[in-house]
């Protein structure tokens, strides 16, 4: 199953977030409450994502160590899906 996501993933970062949201309880519990993965879902989808999957990763629970680098790797893919997508109009390449 986390190879299904994982090649879903790359086609739509949402659609593996809804699949977890709807099939198990990680996203729930990386999280304390709903505003962050909500917003995260419509703004920053690679990176509540990557949160998740490091999230759950180790056996303490939470984010640490280069699991952090990922998760800042994610954010610059992220701002760079918006930041591109005006700068590709715009024609300059």
């Amino acid at each position: 199953m986390g190879c299904l996501l994982a090649l879903l993933a790359l086609i739509s970062p949402r659609l593996v977030l809804f699949l977890l949201w709807l099939f198990d309880d990680i996203i729930g519990r990386a999280f304390d409450g709903w505003a962050v993965p909500v917003l995260g879902f419509f703004l920053l989808p690679w990176t509540t994502l990557s949160y998740v999957a490091f999230w759950d990763w180790g056996p303490g629970r939470h984010v640490t160590g280069v699991e952090w680098f990922f998760v800042i790797l994610a954010f610059v893919i992220d701002l760079g899906a918006y930041f591109g997508g005006s700068r590709g109009r715009r024609g300059d390449y």
